[in-house]
């Protein structure tokens, strides 16, 4: 990592918050100070931001699976055609569909912040090519 860059974030290391002596380590802030930046960040390389939109898009689909258990939960039947029963069924319907709200927002959130890192890994491209260009134009190879 080159003196003043703020750490690459990789999904596989085993990283930490800055310790008491504020260091930044690899995924977490970084300080403004020390990267040269206007505010806190992370920098991802283009394999972390797929990943990252990847593993929000699983979590998604996870939130997406789960819905169909509370879409049960939310029809329940009573055990019997007394008070009691459709009372207790009653009570299960509105957790069940309390649950669905809940897994729906989820997924909607998960999915959100993978369309984020989509849009950025596209920005990322974005600016490879242009930088890519850039160098070409002056007589430099990749």
């Amino acid at each position: 990592m080159p003196d003043g860059q703020p750490p690459v974030y990789d999904p596989n290391d085993n990283w930490q918050l800055p310790g008491p002596n504020g260091v930044p380590v690899a995924g977490s802030y970084g300080s403004p100070a020390d990267s040269g930046a206007s505010g806190p960040g992370f920098k991802y390389d283009r394999a972390a931001l797929e990943q990252l939109a990847k593993d929000w898009n699983d979590m998604a689909n996870e939130f997406q699976d789960d819905q169909l258990r509370a879409r049960y939960l939310a029809q329940t039947e009573g055990a019997g055609l007394e008070y009691a029963s459709e009372g207790n069924a009653e009570q299960i319907r509105k957790s069940g569909k309390a649950l669905l709200a809940t897994l729906t927002e989820r997924e909607q959130y998960c999915r959100t912040m993978a369309n984020k890192f989509r849009t950025a890994l596209g920005k990322y491209a974005s600016a490879d090519e242009t930088h890519s260009t850039q160098i070409k134009q002056t007589g430099g190879s990749l």
